[in-house]
């Protein structure tokens, strides 16, 4: 790809509201300038927002990311350009969230578990894009990563298909499992429901459970974490139809205590995910 046509794509970006920066080979940003080298400047506030550096250069990985077509053609940024093998975004900056499926696996799991929207074709996988913002995180299940704030992502082209607004089964996968602070009886607590129910078959309940079960049963670390985010997801997708059973929760706990959970952790961590989504008095 050449220098003009990596700064064109770099400028459309910006003119699209996309905060945009230039990528090295091996996927990854250019690195900081002399002068703010192990952010010896003191970095951005927080490195909380993108935008141009004090510097004139492109430092600080994705917070570099900019829309101002002056700093994209400034002389520094053209000299990065030169080396540049692409352009990177910052989704979050956008207000976007990109799910990075690495692999086929990743891809299967989307398709069973997420609601349809733009799709980017990647070197080994896809990219799903959907519209709003969230706390980026790496790994949150085999060969799945979430760009969105602080955070770059590769620019593959626009994709195809609508892009939808981000579900809370993606805002799921980061949860952290709040701390319990008072006592909880060893029983499962019902999700309640009663609402609509979305789900075309119950086969797409089963194999939403089945997947549950088995990204509880691969958990390699952070076992207790785990069970919580996998609890927080199948109540976000299915607790409010009142479509779960006894029997699926009971599939659910019966896996995590196989990896070690006591059921009183079982119970605390279904009970805590029902809060969270305020499904506890529903």
């Amino acid at each position: 790809m050449t220098q003009p046509v990596i700064i064109r794509r770099a400028l459309s970006l910006a003119a699209h509201g996309v905060p945009a920066l230039p990528l090295r080979a091996g996927k990854v940003p250019f690195g900081n300038c002399p002068a703010c080298a192990k952010n010896a400047c003191g970095g951005r506030p927080n490195m909380k927002t993108p935008g141009p550096c004090t510097c004139p250069h492109p430092c600080h990985g994705w917070a570099a990311a900019t829309t101002d077509p002056r700093v994209i053609n400034s002389p520094a940024w053209r000299r990065a350009w030169r080396e540049a093998a692409g352009v990177a975004y910052h989704p979050g900056g956008a207000g976007l969230t990109v799910v990075d499926l690495d692999n086929a696996e990743a891809i299967t799991w989307a398709r069973t578990s997420l609601p349809a929207t733009r799709i980017v074709p990647t070197t080994r996988g896809e990219h799903w894009l959907y519209r709003g913002a969230m706390r980026g995180a790496n790994a949150v299940r085999p060969g799945v990563d979430i760009k969105s704030t602080m955070a770059y992502a590769r620019w593959l082209g626009p994709g195809i298909g609508t892009m939808t607004t981000l579900p809370d089964v993606v805002r799921a996968l980061t949860a952290k499992e709040p701390a319990t602070t008072r006592p909880v009886a060893v029983t499962i607590p019902s999700p309640g429901g009663g609402g609509a129910c979305p789900h075309r078959t119950p086969t797409y309940l089963d194999r939403g459970i089945a997947m549950a079960e088995q990204r509880i049963t691969e958990a390699q670390g952070e076992v207790h974490a785990t069970v919580y985010r996998t609890f927080l997801a199948v109540l976000s997708t299915h607790g409010r139809c009142g479509c779960l059973t006894d029997a699926h929760t009971a599939r659910l706990f019966a896996a995590a205590q196989a990896k070690g959970e006591s059921p009183r952790h079982c119970t605390d961590a279904w009970t805590n995910a029902l809060t969270t989504l305020g499904l506890s008095h529903v």
